[in-house]
């Protein structure tokens, strides 16, 4: 039997998404076989993260630094935007490394049955950016689920006042599907043969 500490720490990480208890007790094992190797570097950097990380105010995305490396790399298309519902997906669409775009985090998806409304979401901040003038075209890769469909027909409607090109990802991406749960080449694939909407 553990102690309370380990016990509490196995706790915290079966709340982690894709884990449960037994997957927890082998984490949790693992790191104390190997403490100097794996636990207290992962506490460090625990600690480094939780004091240093920001979130963008440009595009929603997590970093250390303000505004977050993507939207502060001079190399990237400014003229291209591509709305995602999370910071995971943003980082799935990265892991590609096909898009040299910026993007925008809504933070969510709008949900009847769970009560999120177009204010709990980041997306006045969206059309701020789009005043500017800048932008010629907004990519809505969100999920191929209900909520996901009902944002980007809200987004659409929205976006109809604006001069620009608006595409949502194609093929490859099945109904129901997330993009932090595809891999590579699907993403690739519907992001490259991209549909104007």
């Amino acid at each position: 039997m553990q102690g309370n500490d380990i016990e509490k720490l196995i706790k915290i990480i079966a709340k982690l998404p894709a884990l449960g208890a037994r997957s927890a007790r082998r984490i949790v094992l693992h790191l104390l076989k190997k403490k100097d190797a794996s636990l207290l570097p992962l506490i460090d950097a625990l600690q480094n993260v939780a004091d240093n990380i920001k979130k963008c105010p440009i595009c929603g995305n997590f970093d250390t630094e303000e505004p977050c490396a993507i939207c502060a790399d001079a190399s990237r298309d400014t003229e291209l935007v591509c709305v995602v519902q999370d910071v995971a997906d943003l980082w799935a669409m990265e892991r590609v490394g096909l898009y040299k775009g910026q993007y925008h985090v809504l933070g969510g998806i709008l949900s009847a049955l769970d009560g999120i409304t177009p204010e709990d979401l980041n997306i006045e901040s969206l059309f701020s950016r789009l005043n500017q003038g800048q932008i010629k075209e907004v990519i809505l890769a969100l999920p191929a689920t209900i909520d996901g469909q009902i944002t980007t027909h809200y987004l659409l409607s929205r976006l109809k006042e604006y001069p620009l090109k608006v595409t949502t990802l194609a093929q490859g991406l099945p109904l129901g599907a997330e993009l932090d749960y595809m891999d590579d080449g699907t993403i690739q694939l519907a992001l490259s043969a991209r549909k104007e909407i």
